[in-house]
């Protein structure tokens, strides 16, 4: 949520509503993402070549371990899916519009901030790696955190201005005012600090003659939130006498703000405001206004969800999500993060948002390429037991199989129509998924995928399912990926294995000099890649492609129970890296030459190559003249696509029909078949 001209308008008078603080020795309750989203656009990081997660991760760590020499122990709330009353639904789609914007000037070289696709599993994953304790709620996190925050007596770190209305006990601290990066020591001591500002709520009601600060929900509402976006109270604000008090240049700057504060602050209590909002609005409109307004300021009560329980016993309880009667295993994965509010969202509201990238706007958009996994894990969704007591789940998985998707369409938002595929409910039963077999689970995500598992048998384990993802990207007719492409994005996923080898006390000399070297040209490489400098739009677009199809791959194997390990993208992906290395590859360098100083880097990566190559078309390996004259031979035949090549969208649900590929997973004996297949 967010209240519009709020933030500024406490800042501009600090003094009067913040108080310096020393933080150290406390608990304090984090809003997730407004820390992630400081994190990325705060810390000078890459954002026009589709992100660098190693540097954020970096970040991330030394975030959190400033907190920990402060000995200040951090709990982490994230947002989850979106509410189910779908309230923000206009908001989310015109941040979706704002984002598009800012995506295309980052394309041709200007500024904007989008996060990069996969930066919020990045996250967690750096969580989780840190041992940082957090929860990801069932849908908005705001007044969950409250809550918590006053049961703990601790403050709150946020970015977020209806923190300044919440009745906190202990305070908020805003993210730009928390100098994580400026530690201090105690005089006379060596324990440290992190010098901040909290807000004061009370100061905020003593500056407005004592206002009763059970107005202050009233006032969100009125000036407009993120819930509530009413043409009609302009009505009310054109009638209504606002008072500015003293007329300066922050009085006119913050209009509004500073003109409803002084109004409400005349009125004892939220009642009587209201009922003189309510004189100035036509009178057959009043009582469905007062009933809008009256809801959403009940967001700004206590929760009933005890975050607390989650963090000292495990549970999770939320009634909203307790009411759909949705599968336990299902809210347990959420709250845990082990699942995506991707996945919340679909299960629950049947939309999703494909999120836009910094990519070829005139093409169409990156997600199209990962539609057939993305109507896997819809069909998986929707695949539920007819006995499921809950009646308004039962009503709404008796709907026919179609999701909406929100993507982009040029520069603009489009909703469009997706058809889940539909799988046998046994053995696919969404409350009995995680019963399945491992070998059924992973036959699933492979065959989505359209890969072997004999192709992996050589790959490590965490490169497993980014290889699978990288086979299917391959074959998708979709992408337009060269071999340098794929030669890149194969030498980038060494990152991870080389930084291992560096750190490792069992390495030897000789090998971790290798290791280290190779490392250190990568390093070069990326930090040559500049942003600001022109972008290769196609190339942009292929390795945005890439994402998608990796973030569906993780998800749909989230929703499997992970039949193949979790990739660690901290040093999986380096959008500066994957484009430095492309324009190495096309100029000066080979990969052979690159590689020649570590032998067993150049081992590992000729296991990834073999092993995306025999899922390649074969005119990826062709000189640049021989593609184009196979390409016009194919034309003149009258076949546009290759044998090897998975359909286009318009026939993505056809093919997978035709396929009959997951008839296998019928199997009545389904151990016997799958050690036929060599899966395990």
């Amino acid at each position: 949520m967010g209240i519009r001209g709020l933030m500024s308008f406490v800042e501009d008078h600090s003094n009067e509503f913040f108080t310096d603080l020393k933080l150290r020795d406390t608990r304090i309750i984090i809003d997730g993402y407004a820390l992630f989203h400081r994190l990325c656009f705060n810390s000078n990081l890459e954002l026009q070549y589709g992100g660098d997660y190693d540097s954020f991760a970096d970040v991330v760590q030394k975030f959190f371990e400033s907190l920990f020499s402060c000995n200040i122990c951090p709990y982490v709330v994230l947002d989850g899916g979106c509410d189910i009353s779908d309230k923000k639904l206009t908001t989310l789609k015109d941040r979706a519009r704002e984002k598009i914007q800012m995506a295309h000037s980052l394309s041709v070289g200007g500024g904007g901030y989008v996060c990069p696709l996969l930066i919020r599993e990045v996250f967690i994953q750096v969580l989780i790696k840190l041992r940082v304790r957090f929860v990801q709620c069932f849908s908005e996190a705001d007044r969950d955190i409250m809550t918590l925050a006053n049961h703990w007596n601790c403050p709150v770190l946020s970015s977020d201005s209806d923190f300044c209305i919440f009745d906190l006990k202990t305070g908020f601290c805003p993210l730009n005012s928390f100098q994580w990066r400026n530690m201090n020591t105690i005089k006379g001591t060596k324990d440290y600090y992190i010098p901040t500002k909290c807000f004061s709520l009370d100061a905020l009601c003593r500056y407005f003659s004592n206002m009763n600060k059970a107005l202050l929900p009233l006032f969100a509402v009125l000036c407009g939130n993120d819930h509530i976006n009413l043409p009609i109270m302009e009505t009310f604000l054109s009638k209504v006498r606002l008072s500015f008090g003293a007329a300066n240049s922050k009085g006119r700057r913050h209009h509004r703000v500073l003109g409803l504060l002084n109004w409400l602050s005349h009125f004892a209590d939220p009642t009587e405001a209201l009922n003189n909002v309510l004189k100035y609005l036509p009178q057959k409109d009043r009582e469905n206004i007062k009933e809008l307004l009256c809801c959403s300021m009940e967001e700004y009560q206590q929760s009933q969800v005890k975050l607390q329980d989650f963090f000292q016993c495990g549970t999770y309880v939320c009634l909203d999500a307790l009411n759909l009667g949705l599968p336990e295993w299902i809210l347990v994965a959420l709250a845990k993060g082990q699942l995506s509010r991707f996945i919340s969202d679909a299960l629950v509201l049947r939309r999703t948002f494909l999120h836009t990238q910094v990519e070829n706007m005139q093409q169409p958009n990156a997600h199209r390429i990962a539609l057939p996994i993305r109507q896997i894990i819809y069909g998986l969704l929707l695949n539920v037991s007819p006995h499921l007591e809950n009646m308004s789940w039962r009503a709404l998985s008796a709907q026919p199989l179609a999701f909406s998707e929100v993507e982009r369409i040029n520069k603009n938002i489009k909703t469009s129509i997706v058809e889940a595929v539909e799988l046998p409910k046994d053995p696919f039963n969404l409350s009995k998924l995680t019963e399945l077999s491992l070998a059924s689970r992973q036959l699933l995500l492979l065959e989505t995928l359209k890969v072997k598992q004999t192709i992996l048998d050589p790959v490590p384990t965490l490169l497993k399912l980014p290889i699978a993802v990288s086979c299917y990207w391959l074959q998708h007719t979709g992408a337009k990926a060269k071999l340098h492409h794929l030669q890149a994005l194969l030498l980038g996923m060494l990152m991870g294995p080389l930084h291992a080898i560096i750190n490792s006390p069992d390495t030897e000399g000789l090998r971790k000099d290798g290791a280290k070297m190779l490392y250190e040209e990568f390093q070069r490489m990326k930090e040559q890649t500049r942003p600001g400098a022109r972008l290769d739009l196609d190339t942009a677009h292929i390795f945005c492609q890439w994402q998608c199809c990796l973030q569906m791959g993780m998800y749909l194997n989230q929703l499997l129970s992970s039949p193949l390990p979790e990739p660690d993208l901290t040093r999986l992906y380096s959008g500066s890296l994957m484009h430095g290395l492309c324009r190495h590859l096309l100029t000066s360098t080979s990969v052979e030459s690159l590689l020649s100083m570590c032998p067993e880097a150049k081992q590992l990566y000729e296991h990834l190559f073999s092993a995306t190559k025999s899922c390649a078309p074969a005119e990826l390996f062709l000189s640049k003249s021989k593609s184009n004259s196979k390409k016009r031979r194919q034309k003149k035949q009258g076949s546009s696509r290759s044998k090897n090549r998975v359909g286009t969208l318009s026939d993505a649900r056809c093919w997978y029909e035709l396929s009959n590929r997951f008839g296998l997973l019928m199997v009545e004996n389904m151990e016997e078949h799958t050690e036929a297949s060599e899966l395990e």
